[in-house]
């Protein structure tokens, strides 16, 4: 994504997508601090986290 990233509509967008676009919209948007990316995570099913953990290998 475009270095001068919306958060607020990556944050929508990522809230009410599937779980694979979810893994694509967290491991190619770039531009985000750490606490944004620790803001996205809070709307991510923990059950899958090994599935963005190893997405992101």
């Amino acid at each position: 994504m475009e270095q001068n990233v919306n958060f607020e509509s990556v944050k929508e967008q990522f809230k009410h997508a599937s779980l694979d676009e979810q893994i694509r919209i967290y491991t190619t948007t770039s531009g985000l601090t750490v606490e944004q990316f620790k803001e996205l995570l809070k709307y991510f099913p923990i059950q899958h986290l090994d599935k963005l953990e190893k997405a992101m290998a």
